[in-house]
Parts: structure tokens; sequence; C-alpha cells
């Protein structure tokens, strides 16, 4: 394994643990909170925390598992209505979300799906004080094209985001916030498609061309 590829691996697991840290510190402070609670209101309320908490470290879980790991449980190719239930899940927290779907195919490969997913996990970021999010995939003619678009009062986007998606980041320059679009762009290329980008104040249009076999 190269040293980029390295490199990539670890920026990819902070990344993970980044995201992970919020619903597992929760389960820990639940926990503390149940111990030493006696009233059974307050208890029953802790295991709904403990609940909620448990569902949302696991929604994340199989959703990084597809998005960013081999997914070995998974065929060479993906059902689209696996791929919408990933998205759906980590979004349902969110109630200042709000997230549309138009699918024109069955079944994606699993690069495809990958770049649906990170292209979702993208846009849910830039929307920091809600929005919407429109998700398409349709594959036409042995080509997969995807468009995610998110809409809000204030998108915040990372310019070295769309460096890292066009392949301009060097790799000794990633980091957890750069290192998905990076690996997207190496998905692309080492396909044969390509990614596009455009981004302003209020809304994050990403798009790819994927050769789906």
């Amino acid at each position: 394994m190269s040293n980029s590829s390295v490199d990539l691996a670890s920026q990819l697991c902070s990344r993970l643990c980044h995201d992970l840290l919020s619903p597992v510190g929760a389960l820990m402070n639940g926990l503390e909170l149940l111990a030493d609670e006696k009233d059974p209101a307050m208890r029953q309320r802790c295991f709904e925390l403990l609940e909620q908490s448990a569902k949302a470290s696991t929604d994340k879980l199989k959703f990084f598992r597809l998005a960013f790991g081999a997914a070995g449980g998974f065929g060479e190719k993906v059902s689209t209505d696996e791929v919408r239930s990933l998205v759906d899940a980590l979004v349902a927290g969110n109630d200042r979300i709000t997230v549309s779907w138009v699918l024109g195919a069955a079944e994606l490969s699993k690069p495809a799906a990958k770049v649906l997913l990170n292209f979702a996990h993208i846009a849910l970021d830039a929307l920091m004080r809600g929005g919407s999010i429109d998700i398409a995939a349709e594959v036409r003619g042995g080509t997969c094209e995807i468009a995610v678009r998110a809409m809000g009062r204030k998108v915040a986007f990372d310019r070295t985001i769309g460096d890292a998606l066009e392949g301009r980041l060097a790799p000794e320059a990633l980091s957890g916030r750069t290192a998905a679009a990076h690996m997207l762009h190496v998905i692309a290329a080492e396909a044969g498609g390509g990614l596009q980008h455009a981004v302003a104040e209020d809304a994050l249009v990403l798009g790819a061309v994927l050769p789906e076999e």
C-alpha cells in the first residue's frame, strides 16, 4: 500500500471517528445518568435517549460501511432502495433537512453508490442552517449520471473539498474533512468518469458521470 493510500485511509478513519463521537458520547452520558437516577420517569427518559443514540450510531456505521469501506456484504451492484434507506436514516434525526429523490435505476455499481452516498453526505454537511437536498440518479447507455443539489439560506462549503473532488488537492494536504472528496476523485478517475461541482451562497450542486458496468 502506498503512502498516499495509507494517508487516505487514516484520514477517512479520522472522519469516521469524528462523526461517531457524538452519538457514542451520548450513550456514555446516558449510562452515567441511568446509574445515578432513581426516579422511574427519568429512568424511562434515559432509556429513550440511549435508544436514540444507539440507533444514530448504528445508522452512521451502516452508512459509512458502504460510503467509505469495502462493503463486503454487498455484491458488485447495490440496490438504489438500499442507498436511499441509508441516506434517509442519516437525515432522519434532523428535522431541518428534507430530502427528495428521483431514481431512474433499480441498481447502481458499487463505485456509483459510493459517489451518491458521499455526495449526499457533503450536501448534508453544507446545510448548517437547514434546507433541502435533491438527489437524482439514472443509468442510460452504460453510463450512470448522478446529481445532488443542496439548497438553504446559507450553504457552508469548504473550497478545499471542491479542490479534492477535482483532483487539485495534493495527497499530503488531505484532512478528515477532504478525504472523502479525494476518494471520490480517485474512484471517478479509475472508472474513467468525472465529477463536477458548483457552489453559490444558497446552493451547492454536485454531479458525476460514471461508466456503469
